[in-house]
């Protein structure tokens, strides 16, 4: 059992607000996964020759403004840093493949979560009330964001199995429920040179959607194939740039519910993450179909 979160704001006055609106939504969902939670978040691109990428140092102390000089250095490159915590925000002008290589080559223990032009990820160990307050979700701001809750039911604790899963560019992905075939899916995409950085089943469906996308499926078109491939009982929760998307299984074993206004679209596994939101009495309330695409843009 886990618990899922996304708010995308409408009206631009409420981009500064974005925080401050989730906070309560993934509180509301601890009892569903009290072990790790993660947030992405979409801001703003930078500009088109520039990508962000986030970082991860776990329990190591790192200088975290002689890592940006070196990369920079390294990479011939410029590049800024932005700190929370043991997370980091690096903008550079490399490429991010080429920047993960370099870290993977000299700094090993920094985990890169998420690249692209407007994701921000966070995630880690601990109630969602504290890993919120170590990151300041409460101030986040943007356009959208997806968040989730995890209570781990088939691999370990641990950061890397936390979700949101990301693959690719600007995309991302929460799960609430259980995939038979991961393995399968690994077998087919890892000749392809597609590899995996864990062991849990969401990855398996991140990584299968975003190949669909790279080989130039639109998401939708991406997620009709993943009705195919997929064994097992989901509710995916899926972030791109401009988007987001909702889907459940041909059985919809897993809740969710969606709030539709003029200024916001809210989604989450139960109905007491949207109750304290702007408006909510005269919002749009239902539940999403079985196998049912559903999609918003900013």
């Amino acid at each position: 059992m886990c618990g899922i979160v996304g708010l995308l704001v409408k009206r631009p006055a409420l981009r500064e607000r974005l925080g401050e609106l989730m906070l309560p939504m993934l509180i509301g969902m601890t009892e569903r996964g009290p072990d790790s939670s993660g947030m992405a978040v979409f801001t703003e691109p930078v500009a088109a020759e520039k990508r962000k990428l986030s970082l991860y140092a776990g329990a190591q102390a790192i200088d975290w403004e002689a890592l940006r000089a070196t990369v920079a250095a390294a990479l011939n490159t410029q590049a800024e840093i932005s700190v929370k915590k043991n997370h980091a925000t690096l903008t550079t002008g490399a490429a991010p493949n080429a920047v993960k290589a370099w870290l993977k080559a000299h700094q090993p223990g920094i985990t890169v979560l998420s690249a692209g032009r407007a994701i921000d990820l966070y995630k880690d160990l601990g109630l969602p009330i504290e890993v919120a307050q170590r990151y300041d979700f409460a101030h986040l701001t943007g356009t959208h964001l997806v968040g989730h809750t995890r209570m781990a039911t088939e691999s370990a604790v641990t950061v890397e199995n936390a979700h949101p899963y990301t693959a690719g560019e600007d995309w991302c992905l929460v799960h609430n429920g259980s995939l038979s075939n991961p393995y399968q899916l690994r077998r087919e995409l890892e000749p392809l040179g597609i590899e995996f950085d864990g062991d849990c089943d969401t990855e398996a469906a991140c990584r299968y959607l975003e190949w669909r996308m790279r080989e130039g499926d639109d998401l939708e078109t991406a997620i009709e194939h993943g009705f195919t491939a997929f064994d097992g009982f989901y509710t995916f929760l899926m972030g791109t740039r401009d988007k987001l998307a909702l889907v459940r299984d041909p059985f919809a074993c897993k809740p969710a519910i969606v709030a539709e206004t003029d200024d916001y679209v809210a989604i989450a596994s139960e109905f007491r993450s949207l109750a304290h939101l702007p408006d909510v009495k005269h919002a749009t309330l239902f539940e999403p179909k079985p196998e049912h695409i559903y999609s918003w843009s900013i």
